[in-house]
């Protein structure tokens, strides 16, 4: 011991350095200089590394989902088998494959089953469990038929976020989900058939119609609806429908073209057969076709885009038939290509786009509290439409702009009132009809046998505004994600005090 007189220790004598022992702080600090001087040579992850299934929810409502159990769950075959049962109703119900994909891997993450693969195709959801060192599971649902519920999408979309924020368990959720899927839509028959009718009389005018167009359109609607019930009833394949009805409004046009009006009253049946097919048109399957195009899934979209353009040939084959039968009893052909200064002042316009809206929100079976929020989201949409337009930024870049706008607030607005974005941006986004110029530049294409380079540059312009649509629609649920965060962790919240 080297101490002094006085008991106390002296400094060496040996005159080499000597090092003061580190403090924890120093320790913790030194560690994360480590940590950080790591990420930043080799990553996170190992440049070679699979991506986790659960990295698919970034940006989605439902990332970093609450674990409900611990471990593996053991009834893996019962949670299979109600995220396969949930995908299917949110398909039935009009979701596009991302927001099932992501429904999906939310529930199974939130229930315990964590090697799990997705595969959806336009029909088909298949769920493949493997986890190590245990007998696989696979399982398959394939969809055979579709119905307007957005209703029962959002309150599935509520059943997802309370899952997610770990209220509720697996036998709740699906009793819940059974109540879902068997409860009422919230209109009746009835008021589907009239909405149909009062779209397509509010858009003739917002086209370019009077009054007195407006009714034909109506009453034409109400035709083509019976017609389409009566022929459904009959299980007859949905191209003959389609082609049927485009067929009845075509007839309907040119008798009122060649013998007139009862009132006497003059209209130009160009816009009664526009009219008649705006619901016929498949506006939404379109654009959600190209939706899941972007989003990643190839399949999907090819399946969604046959069908779409098998209904848009359909309604040429209606209206071409209609025109022989017309030619055959001496009737004077008719161009449904052509288009009409508006009639109405800008006003006037608005207040005929929130009614359209709304009566699309209705056939699509929207919740009673979301109309008011989807008509104005369109009316936004709209106004930047004709403000692109005054501008001068071209006719394929307007619709685009508005999409953008669109899909940003829906997703706001949506999450807001618990629903998914597409309940709200799908009607609000069928105002910019891109339905409506393909099927104007296949009807050229197919019918004017002397304007085909015409039409088929109709086909490539219409498809640029289809794929602005729905790439705005997209990119603003993409620029809306930031703003939205808050929204998502306020829906767990109040789900956790449920």
């Amino acid at each position: 011991m080297n101490n002094g007189i006085d008991g106390h220790r002296r400094p060496p004598t040996d005159g080499l350095p000597r090092t003061q022992p580190m403090s924890a702080m120093q320790v913790r600090q030194n560690a994360a200089a480590k940590r950080m001087l790591r990420r930043l040579v080799q990553g996170e992850n190992p440049p070679t590394a699979p991506m986790s299934i659960v990295d698919r929810l970034a940006g989605s409502p439902y990332a970093n989902p609450m674990i409900q159990v611990g471990g593996v769950d053991a009834a893996a075959r019962k949670t299979i088998d109600f995220a396969l049962k949930l995908a299917e109703s949110m398909f039935r119900y009009g979701a596009g494959a991302l927001e099932v994909e992501t429904s999906i891997i939310a529930i199974t993450a939130a229930l315990g089953l964590k090697n799990i693969e997705v595969d959806i195709t336009n029909q088909s959801v298949a769920i493949n469990y493997a986890p190590r060192d245990q007998t696989p599971i696979s399982l398959l649902r394939v969809v055979r038929s579709w119905t307007n519920n957005y209703a029962g999408l959002s309150q599935v979309h509520q059943l997802v976020t309370d899952i997610v924020a770990g209220g509720v368990g697996r036998e709740e959720a699906a009793r819940r989900l059974d109540d879902i899927t068997r409860s009422p839509k919230p209109f009746p028959r009835w008021m589907v058939t009239v909405a149909f009718g009062v779209f397509s009389a509010v858009f003739v005018g917002v086209l370019g119609g009077g009054p007195g167009a407006s009714i034909v359109a109506f009453l034409s609607n109400l035709l083509v609806s019976l017609l389409a019930r009566q022929l459904g009833r009959w299980r007859t394949p949905d191209f003959f429908i389609t082609a049927s009805c485009s067929f009845l409004v075509t007839i309907v046009a040119l008798l009122l073209w060649r013998f007139g009006t009862p009132l006497g009253v003059q209209i130009a049946p160009e816009i009664v057969v526009v009219g008649g097919i705006l619901l016929l048109l498949p506006t939404g399957r379109l654009v959600s076709s190209v939706q899941d195009a972007i989003n990643g899934f190839p399949v999907t979209a090819a399946g969604r885009f046959l069908s779409t353009m098998l209904t848009f040939g359909a309604l040429v084959a209606g209206i071409a038939v209609g025109f022989v039968v017309g030619d055959m009893t001496g009737m004077d052909p008719i161009d449904v290509t052509k288009t009409f200064p508006p009639k109405y002042d800008l006003w006037v316009l608005i207040i005929l786009i929130a009614i359209a809206v709304l009566m699309i929100g209705i056939t699509e079976q929207t919740s009673w509290k979301l109309l008011l929020p989807t008509a104005a989201v369109g009316v936004v949409g709209y106004l930047v439409l004709i403000g692109g337009d005054s501008l001068g930024i071209g006719s394929r870049f307007a619709p685009a702009l508005a999409a953008v706008v669109i899909g940003l607030l829906a997703r706001v607005v949506a999450l807001r009132m618990g629903a998914p974005q597409l309940v709200v941006a799908v009607p609000a986004a069928l105002i910019l009809l891109p339905g409506l110029t393909i099927f104007r530049s296949m009807y050229v294409l197919t019918i004017e046998e002397t304007e085909i380079l015409m039409g088929a540059g109709g086909m490539l312009n219409a498809g640029a505004i289809v794929l602005g649509v729905a790439a705005g629609i997209v990119l603003g649920d993409t620029l809306a994600r930031p703003l939205t965060r808050s929204l998502a962790s306020n829906e767990r919240r109040r789900a956790r005090r449920r």
